[in-house]
C-alpha cells in the first residue's frame, strides 16, 4: 500500500488489549521477548531507584480516578468546583520548580560536534556514572509508575512508541492526558515496534515515617538526553517538559535525531486546517518561538465571513515524506500543555472554552467559588482570590495572581474546533515561520524557493523586549523554533532540511513563508490588528496557492501587492499598511552580518546553500539601495 493511502487508511484507535484485564498496577505478564526486555528493563531501574512498589498503568478510568482521588486526599490536587469546572484540578508547584530548565538539559551524544554550540554537551559516559549516582535510592518511600505511551495514535503509520517510569503521579495523570496511554500500546511493544526508553524521579526519596511535601522536587536537576540510546534521563523536577518525557524531551529531541536518521522531519510547529468560502481545504504547520502568537493561530477564528480554521495541533507536528512526493503531518500529541496567562476571551476564545472541564490547571490562581483565574482570563480581576503559592490576593498586590508559567492540560478532543480526523496524518500546503519582530521583517514574506524557505527559518528571531531579558531590540535568534529542542548539531538540522526538500516533488513541496504579526510603529504601536484579523494573512497565503493573486519581488523574498490583501471590515490607515512591507536595505544589511555571525558560531558547518542564499541576499540588498 502507497504510504499516502495508508495515512487515509489506517484506523485511529487501537485494538483490544493482548489478554483479559490485569488486577489494578500489577505486573503484565503479556508473552514474547520484546515483553521480557521491557519487564528486565523495568526491573532493573526498580532495583536503581529502590521504589515500595512498583505499579504497571493500563490507562484505564478507573485506575485514573483512583489516583487523582488519592492526590486529592494527600493534598497534591486541589479539586475545583464541579458546578464551575467539572472535572477538574489545581495543582501547585514548588516555588522552584515553575518552568524547564534549559540550563540544566542536556544532550549527552558520543561526540561533543553532535551536539552542537546551542546545546548544553555532556559525556554520556560521565553522564551515566552522575545519574547512575543520583537516581540510586530516589524512589524510596514512593511509587514507581510505568507508562507505556504512544506518540500519534496507536499503531499510526506515523507513530512511535515509548515508555516512561515516574515516582510522579502528577507527572502520569499529565501523561495520560498528552499520550495514549497503557495496554494498548503494550500490545505494540509485544508485536516488536521498537520504543523509547525514558526514566524520571523528583528526586526526593522518603524515610520511614518521613512526612512528604505536596509538591516534591529536588533542587539539584538533570534533564538527560543519550541521542545514540535514544534514551531521557530526568532528575530532581516534577514540572512541565522536565517531567512530561514524551513532549520536548521524546517529542522533538529525541524525536529529531530519529527523524534524521530515517529521513523525516520532528518539529516545534502548530498544525492548522483552513477552509475557504469555496469549501476547498488546504493543511498549514507554523513554527513561531514562545510568545508569538502560536497557540492563537492554532486556535483561530477567522474575521473573514466564510472562512474556518480546524485545529489538528497546537505545538509539535511529525513531517514524513510521502510516496506521492508531498509531506504528510500529524500531531503526535494527544493534548494541550499550554500556558495560561494570556490566554482570555479577547485574545482566544477558542482555548478559554476548551478549558470547561477536566483539565489540570498548575500555578494559577483560585476564586472562592473554587474556580480558577490567571492574568488575561478577564479585563478585570477578581476582588479576592488566592495565589499560585496559596496566599491570599488581591489587586493591589505587587506580584500576578498566576505564575507567568501557569498551565493547563487538557485533551485535544475537547476543542471546540478540532478537526474530525485530527489524529489522522495530513498532506501539508504550507508552512510558516514567525518571530516577534518590532522591525524589519515583513507582515508577511513568501520564500522563492525550498531553498530559500530554509535559509528563513535558520534565521527566525524575535527582538528582546524588556531588560530583565536583555539590551531592548537585540534579537534573540530560535531557528525553526527548535533553538531550545533539537536533539543534535543545529547546523546539521539545517542540512536534514535541505535534504528532505530535495526528495519532494517541486509542484508539491509545501510553499514556504514568513510572518510577523508585532511589526511596530514609530511611535511604538502595532501596525497590525492581528489575533483573529491573522486570517487576512492566511487569505493571502492561500490565494497564493491557489494560483489567484500574484507577488511582488523584494530583495527579501515576494511580497503582497497591498490591494490583493483582504481588509474588509478593519481599519489600517495606508500609511501603516505601507510601513508593514517596507524593506530598508541598510537595515537588513545589518541583519546579513547577524546572520553571518550566527551561523559563523557553527565553525564551517552550516551548508554551503545558506551561506550562498546569505551571499546572494546582501547581493539583491546592494542592488536595491543603488
Amino acid at each position: 500500500m502507497a504510504l499516502a493511502e495508508s495515512f487515509a487508511a489506517h484506523p485511529n484507535r487501537a485494538e483490544a488489549p493482548l489478554s483479559p484485564a490485569r488486577s489494578f498496577g500489577a505486573r503484565p505478564d503479556y508473552p514474547g521477548e520484546a515483553m521480557d526486555e521491557l519487564r528486565t528493563w523495568v526491573d532493573e531501574i526498580a532495583a536503581l531507584t529502590q521504589p515500595d512498589r512498583v505499579h504497571w498503568v493500563d490507562g484505564s478510568k478507573a485506575e485514573h480516578d483512583a489516583i487523582v482521588d488519592q492526590m486529592v486526599d494527600e493534598g497534591r490536587l486541589i479539586k475545583l468546583n464541579p458546578e464551575l469546572r467539572p472535572g477538574s484540578y489545581l495543582a501547585r508547584s514548588h516555588p522552584s520548580d515553575v518552568a524547564r530548565t534549559e540550563g540544566r538539559t542536556f544532550i549527552a551524544s558520543e561526540r561533543e560536534i553532535d551536539a552542537g554550540p546551542t546545546n548544553n554537551w555532556a559525556d554520556p559516559a560521565e553522564m551515566r556514572e552522575k545519574m547512575t549516582g543520583l537516581f540510586a535510592g530516589s524512589m524510596r518511600g514512593r511509587t514507581m509508575y510505568v507508562l507505556p505511551f504512544s506518540m500519534g495514535a496507536v499503531g499510526g503509520p506515523l507513530s512511535k512508541i515509548g515508555v516512561q517510569v515516574t515516582d510522579s503521579a502528577y507527572a502520569l495523570i499529565s501523561i495520560e492526558v498528552m499520550t495514549r496511554v497503557g495496554d494498548a500500546v503494550l500490545r505494540e511493544i509485544a508485536e516488536g515496534q521498537p520504543w523509547v526508553r525514558t526514566v524520571h524521579s523528583v528526586g526526593a526519596p522518603l524515610a520511614p515515617g518521613q512526612e512528604d511535601e505536596a509538591w516534591p522536587c529536588n533542587d539539584d536537576k538533570y534533564i538527560v538526553h543519550y541521542p545514540e540510546s535514544l534514551e531521557v534521563w530526568s532528575y530532581g523536577s516534577g514540572y512541565g517538559g522536565n517531567a512530561i518525557l514524551a513532549k520536548k524531551c521524546f517529542a522533538l529531541r529525541i524525536a529529531s535525531v530519529i527523524g534524521r536518521d530515517e529521513g523525516w522531519l520532528a518539529e516545534h510547529m502548530l498544525l492548522i486546517r483552513v477552509i475557504d468560502p469555496n469549501e476547498k481545504v488546504y493543511h498549514l504547520a507554523a513554527a513561531f518561538p514562545s510568545a508569538c502568537g502560536k497557540t492563537n493561530l492554532a486556535m483561530l477564528r477567522p474575521t473573514i465571513p466564510g472562512w474556518r480554521v480546524e485545529t489538528m495541533g497546537d505545538d509539535i507536528a511529525w513531517i514524513r515524506p510521502g510516496e506521492d512526493g508531498r509531506l504528510w503531518a500529524i500531531n503526535p500529541e494527544a493534548g494541550f500543555f499550554g500556558v495560561a496567562p494570556g490566554t482570555g476571551e479577547s485574545t482566544n476564545v477558542t482555548a478559554v472554552e476548551t478549558l470547561w472541564g477536566n483539565t489540570v490547571f498548575t500555578n494559577v490562581a483560585l476564586t472562592p467559588e473554587g474556580d480558577v483565574w490567571w492574568e488575561g482570563l478577564t479585563d478585570e480581576a477578581p476582588a479576592h482570590l488566592t495565589d499560585w503559592q496559596g496566599n491570599d490576593w488581591t489587586p493591589e498586590a505587587d506580584h500576578p495572581a498566576a505564575h507567568p508559567n501557569s498551565r493547563f492540560t487538557v485533551s485535544a478532543a475537547q476543542c471546540p474546533q478540532i478537526a474530525p480526523d485530527w489524529e489522522d496524518a495530513v498532506p501539508l500546503d504550507a508552512i510558516l515561520f514567525g518571530g516577534r519582530r518590532a522591525t524589519n521583517v515583513p507582515l508577511v514574506v513568501e520564500a522563492t524557493d525550498w531553498t530559500h524557505g530554509v535559509f528563513i527559518g535558520s534565521n527566525i528571531s524575535s527582538e528582546r523586549t524588556a531588560a530583565a531579558e536583555g539590551t531592548v531590540g537585540e534579537l534573540r535568534r530560535d531557528p525553526f523554533a527548535m533553538l531550545p529542542f533539537c536533539g543534535y548539531n543545529m547546523a546539521d538540522y539545517f542540512g536534514h532540511w535541505l535534504r528532505v526538500g530535495a526528495g519532494l516533488r517541486f509542484d508539491r513541496a509545501p510553499r514556504i513563508f514568513q510572518v510577523n504579526w508585532f511589526r511596530r510603529g514609530s511611535d511604538g504601536r502595532f501596525l497590525w490588528p492581528g489575533f483573529g484579523d491573522n486570517s487576512r494573512v492566511i487569505d493571502w497565503i492561500v490565494r497564493r496557492l491557489q494560483g489567484e493573486v500574484g507577488a511582488r519581488v523584494s530583495p527579501i523574498g515576494r511580497l503582497p501587492h497591498l490591494e490583493d490583501l483582504n481588509l474588509d471590515g478593519i481599519e489600517v490607515p495606508q500609511e501603516d499598511l505601507e510601513e508593514l512591507f517596507h524593506v530598508d536595505p541598510s537595515t537588513w544589511a545589518q541583519e546579513a552580518d547577524l546572520t553571518e555571525a550566527f551561523y559563523d558560531t557553527f565553525d564551517g558547518r552550516v551548508p554551503t546553500a545558506l551561506t550562498s542564499e546569505l551571499s546572494a541576499l546582501r547581493t539583491r540588498l546592494a542592488s536595491s539601495a543603488s
